[in-house]
């Protein structure tokens, strides 16, 4: 079923994970122990993310199909034009379709590493958009999901500009949004005003990471430009090394801002969840869904 149908047809919200290819066999390991221990948290959808410039495009792939093959209902793989042609993307397209799967999160993608502005290749793709829109022409009961970024794309000159990027993506037939990760849930509902004031009437379903550590949360938010509040920020310095006090930390924060959201009547919660199953089977966590999901 279609993303966009689910949340239409939903009677509370929706949960949904974020996986990605890992890099080698203890990975996949990991990944395969995580999945099954996430299966009892019955999400509605899962995602799996694309390599820069398509490095994981087969993984990508294959993961979606054990995904599958392991139960999960609605498997979503990710395709950015990073990388590919226009004739590369229209059989990357082609091939997601012959596999069955029939939700695709449609991003640009990252620059390569060391640069700072994105280059499509000859004859490639510059926007999400235009991605949007070769889906929907070559497939058009693909349904599509792009992403938002309640704080803007780090590229972008204004969040009002950004909003204009994310109303293209909708006119060219997106059918919902997933956020970039925010850890200050007015960031998320301002965003969400300003996309209904520009004519955005799309589902916007927020994205969040549960901090692990400090180091490791602030590697993600400089890339994406997202802010941390100085108390998150300290609460996990002052846990250091120490894993699981920097953990708590970070579900604790989570949770706050889970039941906030879902207390407000969100569409769901999408959480980016490194291929393990702690955060999101954490009983702070699956008990405040359970709150929303009854």
């Amino acid at each position: 079923m279609h993303i966009s149908e689910l949340l239409k047809k939903r009677r509370g919200p929706l949960l949904s994970f974020e996986f990605f290819p890992p890099k080698d066999d203890a990975g996949l390991d990991a990944l395969k122990k995580a999945a099954a221990k996430l299966l009892s948290a019955k999400p509605d959808f899962v995602t799996v993310t694309y390599g820069a410039g398509g490095s994981t495009r087969q993984k990508t792939l294959e993961i979606c199909d054990r995904l599958s093959a392991m139960g999960f209902t609605a498997v979503m793989p990710h395709l950015t034009c990073a990388g590919h042609t226009r004739a590369e993307l229209a059989g990357i397209v082609d091939e997601i379709h012959r596999r069955g799967f029939r939700n695709v999160m449609a991003l640009r993608g990252d620059p390569p590493a060391g640069e700072s502005v994105f280059r499509p290749p000859k004859d490639g793709l510059a926007h999400a958009a235009e991605l949007v829109a070769l889906l929907k022409a070559r497939h058009p009961d693909i349904e599509c999901g792009v992403g938002g970024y309640p704080e803007k794309h780090p590229e972008a000159k204004s969040l009002a500009e950004d909003i204009e990027h994310l109303r293209a993506k909708i006119e060219a037939g997106a059918g919902f949004v997933t956020t970039q990760l925010f850890f200050e849930n007015h960031h998320y509902f301002d965003f969400v005003r300003k996309c209904r004031a520009a004519g955005i009437n799309a589902p916007i379903v927020p994205g969040l990471m549960p901090a692990l550590s400090y180091k490791q949360i602030n590697r993600f938010v400089s890339t994406c430009g997202a802010s941390m509040p100085p108390e998150l920020v300290g609460a996990l310095k002052e846990a250091g090394d120490d894993a699981e006090a920097a953990a708590a930390v970070g579900i604790r924060w989570a949770v706050q801002q889970i039941d906030d959201l879902l207390k407000n009547g969100v569409p769901g919660i999408h959480l980016y969840i490194l291929n393990r199953a702690k955060v999101a089977l954490a009983p702070a966590v699956t008990e405040c869904f359970a709150r929303y999901r009854a």
